[in-house]
């Protein structure tokens, strides 16, 4: 069996929404993540392939109410900044032509100390830990695991001939190997981030 002359982008989404951020100095919108695939998809590299999806990868915001520790103060997460625009980012998304998103989770597990109060405790600029300084420890889950099933997916399938995966996680380079082994021409897409790991960009057939 062949595989067609079709190309599947891969976005890993929080990664995609962190260098995006960096770069524009803002919360990407779904046009920033849009424009990003319109330029991989006009790569000459895959100018004799049709689409077949867009895959977008992220966590629903967290929702649910909890107490702060220091400050006693109710922390309700659906109330926030963060999660009205992560969920107006999915939206949008999901109603693009093409577009699949696939969600894992987010969990609260439990406080830390943020990075700007340890580095201001660290250099001496800060003697104490406020309310302020404490912030929930909140991991997402599920999401490498899908990326990695749905690349596997397309390769034993042969639903696509080349996929494009847009990540800076070396966890998926198990699933980028065997769709190598299984015929794919895997290429990696870091948004021009040069700190990749280098285990990723050895496991490409091409970095766009």
């Amino acid at each position: 069996m062949t595989f067609p002359d079709r190309v599947a982008v891969l976005l890993d989404g929080e990664y995609v929404k962190k260098t995006l951020q960096k770069k524009t100095k803002r919360f990407p919108s779904a046009d920033d993540v849009m424009d990003e695939v319109k330029r991989i998809l006009t790569d000459l590299s895959l100018a004799r392939l049709t689409l077949y999806r867009i895959f977008y990868y992220t966590a629903d915001p967290l929702a649910g109410k909890t107490t702060h520790p220091l400050s006693g103060a109710q922390i309700d997460f659906a109330a926030s900044v963060v999660f009205s625009r992560n969920t107006q980012l999915i939206d949008k998304l999901e109603n693009q032509h093409d577009v699949a998103v696939r969600r894992g989770t987010l969990a609260h597990q439990g406080w830390e100390i943020g990075h700007s109060a340890v580095r201001s405790l660290l250099g001496g600029t800060k003697n104490a830990v406020v309310a302020r300084d404490v912030l929930p420890k909140i991991q997402q889950k599920g999401v490498d695991m899908r990326i990695g099933l749905d690349i596997a997916s397309l390769a034993l399938k042969r639903l696509v001939s080349t996929v494009v995966v847009v990540t800076g996680d070396s966890d998926l380079v198990p699933a980028m190997k065997l769709a190598r082994r299984e015929g794919l021409r895997v290429y990696l897409d870091t948004l021009g981030n040069r700190s990749t790991r280098p285990e990723l960009r050895i496991h490409a057939d091409r970095i766009l």
